[in-house]
């Protein structure tokens, strides 16, 4: 053994028992990519239900597409989000719905309906009112 490390020695290198280690030359991680779907949900819907009272600006109704329809006092944001513009109560209607006939070179694409079909639109109103049972120091805000 004393023969090899002195060989060793000679040649310039050491001699050892052990196997060569060898490193990864990149850092190790994940991908950067394909990141996404770890947001929570929009949560779409009625917001404020029959009878309720709201103040003007609360919310009524947040919807992706047009499910329900501003009526009396409410407006309506970009997003097609339903809020009420004055004080009071929230009643929903439902109103029957009369499409207007379409020209013949209208782009829009609509089901036939059968004949004698009836539409119906659900519609969100406000019915403006006093808060009663509210605190007096609220009042005076």
């Amino acid at each position: 053994m004393a023969g090899l490390l002195s060989l060793g020695f000679l040649l310039g290198r050491p001699v050892s028992s052990q196997p060569a280690v060898r490193f990864a030359s990149k850092k190790s991680g994940g991908s950067s990519k394909n990141r996404g779907g770890k947001s929570p949900g929009k949560h779409y819907g009625v917001k404020k239900l029959e009878g309720n009272f709201v103040h003007s600006g609360n919310i009524l109704a947040t919807q992706r597409v047009m499910r329900w329809h501003p009526g009396a006092h409410v407006g309506m944001g970009r997003n097609k989000w339903l809020f009420a513009l004055e004080d009071g109560i929230v009643h929903y209607t439902k109103e029957v719905y009369v499409p207007r006939p379409r020209s013949k070179e209208s782009k829009e694409v609509i089901p036939q309906l059968p004949k004698g079909a009836v539409l119906y639109k659900t519609f969100i109103n406000v019915v403006p009112t006093v808060e009663v049972g509210s605190f007096k120091l609220v009042n005076m805000l």
